[in-house]
């Protein structure tokens, strides 16, 4: 079957192979034909030999995290044939830390956790692949195509999570969020604060493109600029773009007792200029936590699949800005200037 696959640490090895090998019982009894899978930033940086681990016993890694495909056959009932299904990414420590002990591997504190795609399993970028019941998450067949953002929904489900775990330290009722960056974990970032009824407000550099308008179909206020321009203090800021100096600026924009939740992961290699006393000094007595978040375990991957059934489906189809065919796949991963989404689709 084909699949697209890369060599890690190998830069521009990424090939599309027509001989790869069928999935096995071992990978899971679910039997799964591929419809579509999503990029992101993660697999363009594989793809430049960033990081990336293949499978023991191969030199290539098949690519793919954002799964969406239809049950071909299910031995255990879990599923029917036809029925939507995403594969969850992550898969627990063999030898489990006290977090994957409990189902909490995106918490896992050894690093021995495995990853479609990413660490030692294959990715969803291939025409079938099997998982097992307890990785399957089924969809609303409702979604449709649009279900391929079900892992980055994930992924903010998470960081709300444990935003309003935190926000229980004390008698908290956020108001107002900030959304730092128009991609699409910060437009989803977007979408789940609008449906816990907090007026939400979405920054980004673009002036024009998609992004304001499907920040503003949500009800948000669109801002295009800089942090420090704005004229309140959220309670709330999920920095999404991973930019240094936004970063730094979100910590000290957050309102009294804010929270600040960082999702954008940063490159290394460029700093800013900081006063570590002044900010140490706004933490310290507005009582502010700033904290990190990524990937998601099993209940944020369902209440995922809840939230996007909750959602317009017109506008969870606007963020899907390009779809490339299985055979030209290198050009799904040549992000263009107003990409929002980008997806191979595997029906073309």
């Amino acid at each position: 079957m084909r699949a697209v696959t890369v060599i890690p640490g190998v830069p521009g090895s990424l090939r599309l192979l027509d001989d790869y090998p069928e999935p096995t019982t071992e990978e899971g009894s679910i039997l799964v034909e591929a419809v579509a899978v999503g990029v992101c930033g993660t697999d363009l940086e594989i793809i430049e030999g960033k990081y990336g681990e293949a499978p023991p016993g191969t030199d290539h890694l098949v690519l793919g995290h954002e799964s969406l495909g239809r049950v071909i056959e299910d031995p255990t009932g879990t599923l029917q044939a036809g029925d939507l299904v995403a594969g969850i990414v992550r898969h627990p420590d063999p030898v489990p830390c006290p977090n994957c002990a409990v189902d909490e591997w995106d918490m896992c504190r050894n690093d021995m956790f495995t990853e479609h795609g990413i660490k030692a399993l294959p990715g969803f970028a291939r025409q079938r692949w099997r998982v097992q019941p307890r990785f399957a998450v089924g969809l609303d067949p409702a979604l449709g195509e649009v279900g391929v953002l079900l892992e980055p929904t994930s992924v903010v489900v998470k960081a709300w999570d444990h935003i309003f775990r935190i926000g229980q330290r004390a008698e908290w009722q956020p108001r107002t969020a900030l959304i730092t960056g128009a991609g699409p974990i910060g437009l989803l970032a977007a979408l789940l604060a609008s449906q816990r009824g907090l007026s939400v407000h979405v920054l980004d550099l673009a002036t024009d493109g998609p992004k304001p308008a499907l920040a503003g179909a949500l009800g948000a206020t669109y801002h295009a600029g800089s942090i420090d321009k704005l004229d309140f203090e959220p309670d709330v800021i999920v920095e999404c773009t991973g930019a240094p100096a936004v970063v730094l600026e979100a910590m000290y924009k957050v309102a009294p007792t804010g929270i600040v939740c960082l999702a954008g992961v940063s490159s290394g290699g460029r700093t800013v200029d900081l006063d570590a006393g002044s900010l140490n000094r706004t933490l310290v007595l507005e009582n502010n936590v700033v904290f990190g978040s990524v990937n998601a375990n099993r209940r944020h991957w369902d209440e995922a699949a809840k939230a996007l059934s909750r959602a317009d489906r017109s506008w969870l189809a606007s963020l899907i800005t390009r779809r490339v065919p299985l055979s030209e796949y290198a050009a799904a991963y040549s992000p263009g200037p107003q990409d929002i989404k980008v997806v191979l689709d595997f029906t073309a």
